[in-house]
């Protein structure tokens, strides 16, 4: 369960940094709001298979942050 808890704290701060490289001040408030608040709506979550799959849908989503915002830059 540690573990885990040090997964899921790694994977909120690794996109909140991701979060800070999107170039419209709007968008980047509106997206970390939502963070947040997805973040804080599963903090009460305790099957371990369904924080795996949320685990793995959040790195899912944070690779396609950095993705688009790396072809932004380009």
């Amino acid at each position: 369960q540690f573990l885990r808890r040090q997964q899921v704290l790694g994977l909120y701060r690794s996109i909140l940094r991701a979060v800070r490289r999107v170039p419209a001040r709007p968008d980047r408030g509106h997206l970390r709001d939502w963070v947040r608040q997805e973040f804080r709506r599963n903090k009460s979550a305790t099957d371990e298979d369904a924080i795996r799959m949320m685990i793995t849908q959040g790195n899912m989503q944070l690779k396609e942050l950095v993705r688009a915002l790396d072809l932004a830059k380009s």
